[in-house]
């Protein structure tokens, strides 16, 4: 099955449906199956008096509380169904991630199929109930987490209705952007061993090498943040890829997929026409007259591989010529 790409937008519209758009529209051209945006109302998100995180305070304004920027990356519900309208027309996934108990209602009603969890709700229980009884898709990221707060989420959503077929779940890191020594790319195989569960990563690491190593590793979904420009002003820009190296990470995932193949060793089609040419055979390697004993002081062992093998050779040896045979001959028995 093809690995899922979301093409994470974020917040990274900066509020302007404008913006939201060509978004969109870079994530078609990369070739994503999903662009995936945030919904979420400040006054339901965070407390007015809560400070941002450090990278926020890099690449924002410092002195603004993170309500306040927060609730200029708001999008309002017609700014949805303008997104949903014009994600139907490009012929792309709409997804959004919901940060609160009201978001979930919205993007509910406007029939999204997959939810997905972000990493700071893993622990919200109201929350987690409230995914779990829609009985949807779900896609959970698990950042800042441990085995255990996955196992309680993943029972949370089962025990109100959601199969554990329909979850995926996803290995990351929140750091943005995340330092390659702390990726830890292994715990996602360790997810999917521990709970049995299909696994993704989410990545905030720069560029996209980690990414493609997910899905050597197995991944069936991938979400990387991407932006128009790296230098537009707002807290998730400087960790998110530029539409170039977008479409270069779908195009390179996509490759590894058909690279991964079915698994069983065998021979391609390019490959047995290389057969007679790499392999060898077994011929004379002198002039061998009929009634003479095959040996190893008159055979020898040279390409082309279209005669006899010589994994045979003890079995040709000691057997009669039925005819001659000049050097550099395939023999027959």
């Amino acid at each position: 099955m093809s690995v899922f790409i979301i093409a994470e937008a974020g917040v990274n519209h900066n509020g302007s449906i404008d913006q939201a758009y060509q978004l969109i529209d870079v994530a078609v051209a990369s070739g994503a199956d999903a662009v995936k945006f945030q919904t979420f109302t400040a006054k339901n998100l965070v407390a007015k008096n809560i400070e941002k995180a450090e990278y926020q305070k890099k690449t924002t304004n410092p002195q603004e509380s993170q309500f306040d920027m927060i609730k200029k990356l708001e999008l309002d519900s017609n700014m949805h169904k303008n997104l949903i309208l014009y994600c139907n027309k490009k012929n792309i996934m709409f997804l959004s991630s919901p940060f609160d108990l009201e978001s979930i209602e919205l993007l509910n009603e406007l029939n999204l199929q997959i939810f997905k969890i972000p990493s700071g709700e893993i622990t919200n229980l109201p929350y987690l109930r409230s995914i779990g009884l829609l009985k949807k898709k779900v896609i959970l990221s698990t950042g800042m987490s441990k085995m255990s707060e996955i196992k309680d989420a993943i029972e949370v959503l089962i025990e109100k209705g959601t199969s554990k077929n329909n979850i995926t779940v996803l290995h990351a890191n929140t750091m943005y952007p995340t330092p390659m020594k702390d990726v830890n790319l292994r715990a996602m195989i360790t997810i999917q061993k521990e709970l049995d569960i299909a696994v993704g990563y989410s990545d905030h690491t720069l560029g996209i090498e980690v990414d493609i190593a997910a899905v050597a590793m197995g991944a069936s979904v991938i979400e990387k943040h991407f932006t128009l420009d790296r230098n537009i002003a707002g807290p998730d820009h400087q960790a998110s890829l530029e539409p170039l190296e977008l479409k270069s990470m779908v195009s390179a995932i996509r490759n590894i997929e058909k690279a991964l193949g079915s698994g069983e060793k065998i021979p391609s089609l390019g490959e047995m026409e290389n057969i007679g040419l790499a392999r060898k055979s077994i011929l004379a390697g002198k002039y061998i007259e009929k009634g003479e004993k095959f040996s190893e002081t008159n055979l020898v062992v040279k390409r082309s591989g279209l005669g006899i093998s010589p994994m045979r050779w003890d079995m040709v040896i000691g057997k009669v010529a039925q005819k001659d045979y000049i050097i550099d001959e395939m023999i027959s028995i």
